[in-house]
């Protein structure tokens, strides 16, 4: 009989936790999936709802900062990984609030990593086979020039509040390895696109401009540069890493698709019309807002170690996954539609007022 396994997973009612609970559940039926989120804006369980019935996986709904809580998970469970894909995660938020982004991403991690050591270290040993992955973001590493990419080496130098608490939160990770010889791992992304990402960030949110004729609002001349990776490649990434990862490593994550930010809403554009023949449609609906403070001018990903070490390759370029995306957000509607609730637009009202 297989071994069970249980993992925790933190923030896995959102965007690429979803589809990383997806993953594990497709792809080793024998593990247990504890999914804890505190379901704020961009948690829906409607991500979840075709694994809702499965008997291996659980959801709890919490806060990781929850100390208490978190450790009558782990009482219960006895997980062997922590996949830690909590926070607060939208640049904008954090400029107009970043009291929150401090509170969930840097004490929230540290309350994780006190129970993990607390069950999993015991007569001066750690638990055989544990883990704690910290799911990070490239832009920890600030802002590239028009050359060269960010390696696991590059010095953190974070513009905001949001890659601030996200840079703090690692080295809080890292820490734990260095002192206490904690079992972890931390991995840095490009940006992820693909199903279920709610519609604040840049893909997600111009399909659905889009589809409603409203306008596309561009920061500055939309020439910022990000290196795109689909989630699913992410996932597999994560679960190498998970499995296989050298204990104390960073792993980034890219997936070679640099583009513009105005070529991806062009691109938008041009498939939506293509797949609805909605001829309003049309590049009249960019508007070019007042660039973000703090906007870093373009993030490139160097994934040559997880390559090498792991085998690790993006499957899915760009071409290919954008197509895929704006395909399953016409084919999922009504999804659309459930999340954009009044909060959602209420928020973007008060922040284009900001602007």
């Amino acid at each position: 009989m297989s071994e069970r396994v249980s993992v925790l997973v933190t923030g896995g009612a959102g965007f690429i936790g979803s589809n990383f609970i997806h993953y594990i559940l497709d792809r080793y039926p024998q593990y247990i999936i504890i999914n804890l989120d505190k379901l704020t804006y961009a948690g829906n369980l409607n991500n979840l709802k075709d694994v809702s019935g499965n008997s291996n996986y659980y959801f709890v709904k919490g806060d990781i900062s929850n100390y208490e809580l978190v450790n009558y998970i782990f009482e219960v469970f006895q997980p062997r990984y922590v996949v830690n894909f909590a926070a607060e995660s939208h640049v904008d938020r954090s400029i107009e609030d970043p009291g929150i982004f401090l509170r969930t991403n840097i004490l929230g991690t540290q309350v994780l990593l006190d129970v993990a050591k607390k069950h999993w270290y015991r007569a001066n040993n750690w638990r055989n086979g544990v883990k704690f992955i910290q799911i990070s973001t490239d832009e920890v590493y600030g802002s590239l020039g028009p050359e060269g990419f960010f390696t696991e080496k590059t010095p953190l130098d974070p513009h905001s509040p949001y890659s601030a608490s996200k840079a703090s939160a690692d080295f809080i990770v890292k820490s734990y390895f260095d002192t206490f010889k904690m079992p972890i791992n931390i991995t840095r992304c490009s940006n992820n696109y693909g199903p279920y990402q709610f519609p604040e960030k840049l893909i997600p949110l111009m399909i659905n401009n889009a589809l409603n004729h409203k306008e596309l609002p561009v920061y500055g001349d939309g020439k910022q540069v990000r290196d795109w990776l689909y989630v699913e490649d992410h996932c597999r990434a994560i679960d190498l890493v998970m499995q296989k990862g050298k204990l104390g490593e960073v792993y980034n994550i890219g997936g070679h698709n640099e583009k513009e930010n105005i070529y991806i809403v062009k691109k938008i554009i041009e498939l939506l019309r293509k797949m609805t023949g909605d001829v309003k449609i049309n590049e009249s609906l960019i508007k070019h807002v007042k660039d973000r403070p703090g906007h870093d001018r373009r993030y490139a990903i160097d994934p040559s170690k997880i390559e090498k070490e792991l085998h690790w390759k993006p499957e899915v370029n760009f071409d290919r996954g954008i197509v895929k995306t704006v395909s399953w957000y016409l084919n999922n509607i009504a999804w659309v539609r459930n999340v954009t609730n009044g909060e959602y637009r209420n928020y973007y009202k008060r922040m284009y007022e900001w602007r």
